[in-house]
């Protein structure tokens, strides 16, 4: 396979990466603006049309006002109040759908043109099946808040955000490989002289791991938000003058009060961000050290820079009380930091 065959796959598989993280950050904000209730139904085809005129309004607001929702956290909310939280989710759900076709068309085309490389067939494969059951889980997350809750289930929250960030991990990491391969290609001599070493393979598991710990913590930062925990406790360092929040064992039962209590999901959260910040800068100053090769020092430092914005952020997001535009651009460098340690991990392996 030339270089001009995987150039298309490449551009797709980017493009892919770049949708995945518009959709990540757009429902970050339907949710930071309680938004994501605001359209009570699941029309995959029609509901790409807003209302169009007073009457189809009026009745999406009627079946807003039905919801617990609308009768607790948006009490009182008024039609125009409603058109503007409403508009939040509808951007968000087209901002879905393009990820689906930005996924399936170009899949397809490549798939009947037999432009998959074999060793990426399955591997590509599995990415308009995870944006199918991607969809599904946002109607699953949805339909939890419209009946007994108030809001939707953080744990399907987190399954929906998980989700997301499996289609950008498996696009990032293909299109990543895509170009070694092409340089690969290039230089056929300098691919020769790269021997796996004992040292290079426990480099390349420790930035894997390193990657998945990552997406783990991004994880529980969809609990924070699920939960709401970031309206409480807006101090750092301490959280209600103490390191331990009052309150943190309100739940009985480790997990379920680490899944379920919002103080210990925002110290569980807070902490883990420490570690993670910690971890990115030693592992770029062992890279030095080690006399790693240049590419893979480099891709550590650009971990290191992400997990430290990352942390900054989310001090600010803490101290100001969670302002939207702060909180989505928290987010935003949430998915950068994973895609940054996720190709520093392929860089770690190929080197």
């Amino acid at each position: 396979m030339d270089s001009s065959t995987r150039r298309p796959l490449i551009f797709w598989l980017d493009a892919t990466v770049a949708a995945v993280a518009l959709a990540v950050v757009v429902g970050g904000i339907t949710r930071l603006t309680e938004s994501g209730l605001s359209i009570t139904e699941w029309k995959p085809i029609a509901g790409m049309l807003p209302p169009m005129n007073a009457a189809e309004w009026d009745a999406a607001y009627q079946r807003f006002l039905l919801i617990p929702q609308a009768q607790t956290i948006h009490a009182g909310i008024t039609l125009p109040a409603f058109r503007g939280i409403f508009w939040w989710e509808w951007i968000h759900r087209q901002v879905a759908r393009m990820v689906g076709l930005v996924i399936a068309l170009p899949y397809f085309w490549f798939l009947v043109r037999r432009q998959i490389p074999s060793a990426y067939r399955l591997r590509l494969m599995a990415l308009p099946l995870l944006v199918a059951a991607q969809g599904a889980m946002g109607w699953y997350m949805v339909s939890s808040g419209l009946s007994v809750r108030s809001n939707v289930s953080q744990y399907r929250l987190v399954a929906h955000l998980g989700l997301a960030l499996v289609i950008l991990v498996v696009a990032l990491w293909t299109s990543a490989s895509l170009r070694a391969d092409s340089k690969d290609a290039e230089r056929p001599d300098s691919a020769a002289r790269r021997q796996a070493t004992p040292e290079g393979a426990r480099w390349a598991t420790v930035t894997m791991l390193f990657a998945l710990w990552s997406f783990g913590v991004i994880l529980t930062g969809g609990f924070v938000a699920g939960l709401r925990a970031g309206k409480i406790y807006n101090t750092f360092p301490l959280m209600g003058g103490q390191v331990v929040p009052p309150g943190y064992w309100q739940v009985q039962g480790f997990l379920v009060n680490a899944f379920e209590n919002p103080a210990a999901a925002q110290f569980h959260h807070r902490v883990l961000a420490i570690v993670t910040v910690l971890a990115a800068i030693a592992m770029w100053f062992a890279a030095v050290r080690r006399l790693e090769p240049a590419a893979v020092v480099r891709a550590q430092g650009r971990v290191a820079v992400a997990a430290t914005l990352q942390v900054a952020l989310g001090i600010a997001t803490l101290l100001l009380s969670v302002p939207v535009a702060v909180a989505a651009l928290h987010q935003l460098v949430a998915v950068a930091l994973l895609g940054t340690a996720v190709l520093a991990a392929h860089t770690a392996r190929r080197s």
